[in-house]
């Protein structure tokens, strides 16, 4: 077994260290071109500064309906509905990337910290608007996926849902609360004021999803499912939720809420994925740093599985479980690959950080892990993802010289409205959609759903699966680009 697996490390050492291929990839301008990305998925009034201008102010009533302020916020994937469970995720997902590796984004820090700000600046008007209520998306997506439009030209009822008491959502909610304490941490020191609004509305948030209890699946399914639904239940949400407050305020409450309801909300199960919807493993990477880095004794547990989780992807481990394609690309699902790619590098990366400041190893068994084996398969699923892949396709949009050209995005796809001033209405945009020429207006930096298990990628902009960008399949990705920039520097 142990054979096997220098077998297979070896090469990715290799692969690391070897300068002619480290010379192949400019990690710092792709991390600058995912954190870009995100600017083209602002929904509100866009700012002076404003990079990507073939993209204008949309849904500047948003909230009007229900007599509150919504406008803001990011606009998920390829479509103009703002869902609230992916977006908080995409908020937490940066907050964490920023916190790990901020030092090392260098010129791009400022500019990761207004995508965090976008995201947790419209997250807090949802979250204080109005007393025990949350609301939790703008739009019907019924409605709204019957369009192909640009945000700008939206003509498609802009309806509001909420979560209360008598209809909770104790994961909308708590992911909600999480991705508030993160971004708290993130302003604590240059905008100490602002950071404080976020950990208190973090607090309010997390404590009505923990006392009013259930699914927002359930309580508006006809408009967050099939699309967002909460497939994993709230449990995981609560403990995520439970585990970022007491990072972000030190208040020992949250960790005897961990301690006292961390058997119930799953800290005993082995899980291997993580997403917008299932935060399990990402909760167990998050609370081991206080079992290495402070020897909290009831946190050792989350140590023991998160060692089970990367073990399941290394093979010739006792636990390897995890697929990969042929060309060596991690292999979760059909739809949307890629979002498992880039959250399973960032937390490769991340545990290898908390490892590595400790002088602590995985257990797999009868075999042991080091930081560096987690940083090269990291590094082999960040590379193929920018070009060193069978197809020698680069899957960011914008990178390298070759990338796909017909994304599936409505703004991107449609003539900007700076070239095409007059209004593109609801069934006229579909000529964009299934033209098989290349999409009008770049959309930098956008990681997409990716190829399939034989490492196949169809660039047509109807194969949604494989064509469409979200803020989910960036965020982490953010986070992996900024530790490989910093390690170029280094070297």
């Amino acid at each position: 077994m142990e054979a096997k697996l220098i077998l297979y490390v070896l090469p990715c050492l290799f692969f690391l260290l070897h300068p002619s291929m480290a010379n192949a990839i400019n990690y710092a301008d792709a991390l600058g071109k995912s954190i870009l990305f995100f600017e083209g998925q602002r929904s509100g009034k866009l700012p002076p500064g404003q990079r990507m201008t073939w993209r204008g102010n949309s849904g500047l009533s948003d909230g009007s309906t229900a007599n509150v302020d919504l406008v803001g916020g990011y606009y998920d994937a390829g479509d103009n509905v703002k869902f609230g469970l992916p977006m908080a995720f995409t908020t937490t997902m940066l907050a964490w990337s920023v916190l790990e590796f901020g030092r090392l984004m260098q010129g791009e820090l400022n500019n990761a910290k207004a995508a965090v700000r976008w995201g947790s600046d419209y997250l807090l008007k949802a979250a204080t608007a109005t007393p025990d209520t949350l609301y939790v998306q703008v739009a019907d997506p019924n409605q709204d996926h019957s369009c192909w439009e640009r945000p700008e030209d939206m003509d498609t009822p802009r309806n509001v849902y909420k979560i209360t008491s008598q209809n909770p959502g104790s994961d909308v909610a708590a992911e909600t609360a999480a991705a508030l304490a993160a971004a708290s941490l993130v302003f604590k020191h240059s905008d100490p004021v602002y950071s404080s609004k976020l950990l208190h509305a973090a607090m309010r948030v997390f404590d009505f999803a923990n006392r009013y209890r259930g699914s927002y699946s359930d309580s508006l399914s006809s408009v967050v499912c099939p699309f967002y639904c909460s497939y994993s239940g709230y449990h995981d949400e609560l403990l995520w939720g439970a585990s970022w407050l007491h990072r972000a305020s030190n208040n020992f409450t949250y960790m005897s809420y961990i301690q006292s309801n961390g058997a119930l909300l799953g800290a005993g199960d082995d899980d291997y994925s993580f997403s917008w919807d299932d935060k399990r493993v990402g909760t167990k990477i998050l609370l081991s740093k206080g079992f290495l880095k402070n020897k909290v004794q009831g946190l050792q547990l989350y140590k023991a599985h998160s060692d089970n989780y990367i073990c399941s992807l290394i093979p010739g481990t006792n636990s390897y479980q995890a697929q990969y394609t042929p060309g060596g690309l991690f292999y979760k699902e059909s739809g949307s690959n890629l979002q498992y790619v880039t959250a399973t590098s960032f937390l490769l990366l991340t545990y290898a950080k908390y490892l590595r400041s400790t002088g602590a190893t995985v257990s797999c068994g009868s075999s042991v892990l080091t930081p560096s084996q987690l940083i090269s398969l990291a590094k082999k699923q960040v590379d193929y993802i920018l070009g060193q892949n069978p197809a020698g396709m680069s899957y960011m949009v914008g990178f390298g010289s070759h990338y796909p050209l017909r994304v599936h995005h409505r703004g991107s796809s449609l003539p900007s409205f700076h070239s095409h001033p007059g209004h593109i209405s609801c069934n006229d945009g579909f000529q964009y959609l299934h033209s098989n020429s290349p999409n009008p207006n770049l959309l930098v930096g956008a990681v997409l759903g990716g190829p399939d298990n034989k490492d196949s990628f169809s660039d047509n902009r109807d194969n949604y699966q494989q064509a469409e960008p979200a803020t989910y399949i960036n965020a982490p990705f953010v986070g992996a680009l900024a530790f490989f920039a910093g390690a170029r520097r280094a070297t």
